[in-house]
């Protein structure tokens, strides 16, 4: 009996590897990615998240670019600004303990509180000073935001230029390259930021990605030496080599694609650690400056009010985790997807399925 259950067992797992076959059989590779991304449920619910999130940002608080002494603005749909001031606006929206600029929003049922579902004109509440807090959060998450996306693509482009060169060429090349990786990796990125973030903090949120992105490759460099260290040595680089391509097409056209997986994965993981980075070096002081904000300045602003006014902290402490594990979850979605030894994930009714045919074969 034991034995047929084990045949029963065996016989159900090859069904199901057979039906994950037949469903890829005649896509491309790309396809078959594809395929795999679309059916992790965390990474597309975190995709659909974070691009709600970043629509709904710039469109509400605009776009904001330059320097104080010359910005560059255009206006989004909220009516409020992070300049305006409303302080008996603010005093005349009094919370239960008496603290003014209540958040008006109110996602409760009539039958749990009594007063209905409602936005109202400042469902964020106010700061002390009658400032709309939405419009503070909103700025503060467009910064934060694109902080995260400058660092991510500068740092992606370093880090797989220096990664993709050093493993082609190794020798001497690989040598030189790595001790300069390994010179800029012994330095604490943290003490990096905040001396970055003091010198171009005042200069507008870009130049401020700029510099941080320049000092955040190192460790997608190393991923990408690895894999082209691996790859380099595969039959379809000696084919390309013989057939007579050049140095450079062998590296973009036949060994770049193979090692996009682990450069897309890597680079998610930059991009949720570069919000992060931006909003701890804010925190500090060393980030964007005030009369600008991030949610990192926030929450360092209003840490102290954190017990009589919690939505002052928690509005942007909400967007800083919300958007890093879309981020995380995007990239854990894109690591399965790129994995060649990843199986897919069989529906209920195809392990059924599966079931069913080795029971009658049995």
């Amino acid at each position: 009996m034991a034995k047929k259950n084990q045949e029963v067992e065996q016989t159900t797992e090859k069904n199901e590897n057979e039906i994950s076959l037949r469903e890829t059989a005649g896509l491309s590779q790309g396809q078959i990615i594809f395929r795999r991304f679309v059916r992790h449920r965390a990474a597309m619910f975190s995709l659909f998240s974070i691009v709600f999130i970043i629509l709904f940002t710039y469109t509400a608080s605009g776009i904001h670019l330059g320097s104080e002494k010359n910005p560059i603005t255009v206006p989004g749909w909220w009516g409020h600004t992070i300049e305006e001031i409303d302080v008996a606006g603010a005093n005349a929206n009094l919370c239960e303990n008496g603290i003014p600029g209540c958040p008006t929003l109110d996602i409760l049922p009539s039958f749990i509180d009594g007063t209905g579902m409602q936005i109202g004109p400042h469902p964020f509440g106010q700061e002390s000073l009658g400032t709309d807090y939405f419009a503070l959060v909103m700025r503060g998450a467009e910064q934060s935001i694109m902080v995260m996306l400058v660092v991510g693509l500068l740092g992606v482009a370093i880090g797989t230029t220096i990664g993709a060169i050093a493993g082609f060429y190794g020798g001497w090349v690989d040598a030189i390259l790595m001790r300069v990786t390994d010179l800029f990796l012994v330095t604490p990125t943290l003490i990096i930021g905040a001396v970055i973030g003091f010198r171009f903090g005042n200069a507008g949120v870009f130049p401020l990605a700029i510099m941080i992105g320049v000092f955040s490759w190192m460790g997608l460099a190393r991923f990408v030496r690895t894999e082209f260290l691996s790859l380099r040595e595969r039959e379809f680089v000696d084919a390309a080599r013989v057939a007579g391509a050049s140095n450079a097409r062998i590296i973009f056209k036949h060994i770049l694609p193979n090692a996009i997986g682990i450069i897309i994965v890597a680079g998610t993981l930059l991009l949720s650690g570069s919000i992060l980075l931006e909003s701890a070096l804010s925190y500090l002081g060393f980030g964007v400056q005030s009369p600008d904000v991030s949610l990192g300045l926030l929450i360092s602003h209003y840490q102290d009010t954190f017990t009589v006014s919690p939505w002052l902290f928690f509005w942007p402490g909400f967007f800083i985790i919300t958007i890093a594990l879309c981020i995380n979850f995007i990239g854990d979605g894109l690591r399965d997807a790129f994995d060649p030894r990843q199986k897919r994930r069989i529906t209920k009714k195809d392990r059924e399925q599966a079931k069913a045919a080795a029971k009658a074969g049995a």
